[in-house]
């Protein structure tokens, strides 16, 4: 089955602290059900020093669950589902429910 949610898609988050905030994925990880948005859902780790990297405590995503974001419509930026559409050259492609168009061209 092809995916909903890719890598680099754009997506509103529906529920949580972070609620109607955009962000575009990072990863995601289909076995676990989540992904990773750019700027949403942050926590604070604490970080030891390394030779390569500064210590103390950094701001960095953590995952969230696919049924709490949504992608942003290519139209109006509003979240909507997300439908399958076969090409006539045979591709299968990604199409927002809300408005019809095209989410990968």
């Amino acid at each position: 089955m092809a995916a909903k949610i890719r890598k680099g898609d754009k997506v509103v988050v529906l529920t949580g602290r972070d609620k109607g905030r955009t962000g575009e994925v990072i990863a995601v990880h289909p076995s676990e059900g989540r992904a990773l948005v750019r700027g949403i859902n942050m926590v604070k780790r604490h970080q030891r020093q390394t030779a390569q990297q500064e210590g103390g405590i950094i701001s960095k995503e953590a995952t969230i669950h696919l049924s709490n974001i949504a992608i942003a419509d290519p139209k109006d930026g509003k979240p909507t589902r997300v439908g399958f559409k076969m090409m006539n050259d045979g591709r299968k492609i990604r199409v927002a429910r809300r408005s019809g168009v095209e989410i990968d061209g």
